[in-house]
């Protein structure tokens, strides 16, 4: 089940996004998708952990990551 903290990375119009799930808008756009993944991952450690799911260019979910201290 998604928690509020969780986060999402995928592509946007601008280049990538990261996203707290449930948000309509992106917490930031970065140039590369590594960027955009490395602030998602650092917002969670900030918010208590949790689940960052990475979307491939096609919107497909490329990889899942829980956040410590979440739990797997």
């Amino acid at each position: 089940m998604s928690k509020p903290q969780d986060r999402m990375v995928h592509k946007s119009r601008n280049g990538w996004s990261n996203r707290r799930n449930g948000a309509s808008k992106a917490e930031g756009i970065y140039r590369t998708q590594k960027e955009a993944i490395d602030a998602a991952r650092q917002n969670l450690r900030n918010s208590g952990g949790g689940e960052l799911t990475i979307q491939d260019r096609n919107g497909r979910i490329r990889d899942k990551d829980t956040v410590s201290p979440g739990h797997d």
